[in-house]
Parts: structure tokens; C-alpha cells; sequence
């Protein structure tokens, strides 16, 4: 597993074209302020300790919006990270759980389709903890 977590001022994002041929037709664009934004790569080995990687994947979350007092998140899957790639059927099934898990906690989690580029626009806060990497 692979993470940047960005402390944003904003984030909007907007559905530009299918990564996945199978994945439904989805126009969509959404805006959100005050927000951790999580790009993430699920990895190829990730889903044989799945709940180790999503303990850590949702503790690292909870830490950096906690850094910056929001209970916004946004979750971007961004499979430019790493080389090892999990199976996209893999990958959805984990970040459907830590969807969960975040929302049981009482964050709002905005999720940027699944199977598809974007276009987005980020403005990032300047303080150091405000771009993070972390692998696990």
C-alpha cells in the first residue's frame, strides 16, 4: 500500500474518461473544502493481509485529518504509485471497506469514481504535515 495524503484547502474533481471498459458510464464532478485527500495505491500483495493493510490505510487517514481538525476525506485511487498493482476487483472491495470503516467513524468521504481519470484541482495547504507519503 502506497498513500499521499494532501491537507486541502480544496479539492474538486471532475470524470474525464474510463480507465476500465467494464465500470459504469458516470459524468460526475464534485467540489469539497477542508479535507484530507488520500491518493492510494492498493498493491499487489495487499490483499492477502487485507485488514492490516485497511487498519493502517484508516489509522493513517484518522491521524492526518486529525493534524488538520477536519472530518472530510476525499479518497482518489491512483495507480501511478507503484509498479505492483492489485486486481482492480481487489482494489474496489478494499477501498469499499475503508469507506465503511471511515463512515462508521463519523467521516463524511467523498470517493472519485472507481475505473476512471479525472481531472481535478487541489489547493494544498503549505504546512509540512500537509503532504505526507507513507508506505506500508
Amino acid at each position: 500500500m502506497k498513500l499521499i495524503l494532501f491537507y486541502a484547502h480544496s479539492f474538486y474533481y471532475r470524470t474525464a474518461e474510463k480507465s476500465l471498459p467494464h465500470v459504469d458510464d458516470i459524468n460526475k464532478a464534485e467540489e469539497i473544502r477542508d479535507a484530507t485527500v488520500v491518493f492510494f495505491q492498493f498493491e499487489e500483495k495487499d490483499p492477502e493481509d487485507s485488514s492490516s493493510v485497511l487498519r493502517k490505510l484508516v489509522k493513517n487517514i484518522k491521524w492526518h485529518a486529525g493534524k488538520f481538525n477536519t472530518k472530510n476525506v476525499v479518497l482518489h485511487s491512483f495507480n501511478h504509485l507503484s509498479m505492483s498493482k492489485a486486481s482492480p476487483e481487489d482494489a474496489l472491495l478494499m477501498l469499499e471497506a475503508s469507506v465503511e470503516r471511515l463512515r462508521r467513524s463519523g467521516y463524511n468521504v467523498m470517493v472519485t469514481p472507481f475505473g476512471y481519470f479525472h481531472e481535478f484541482k487541489i489547493h494544498v495547504g503549505g504546512e509540512s504535515l500537509a503532504k505526507v507519503f507513507k508506505e506500508f
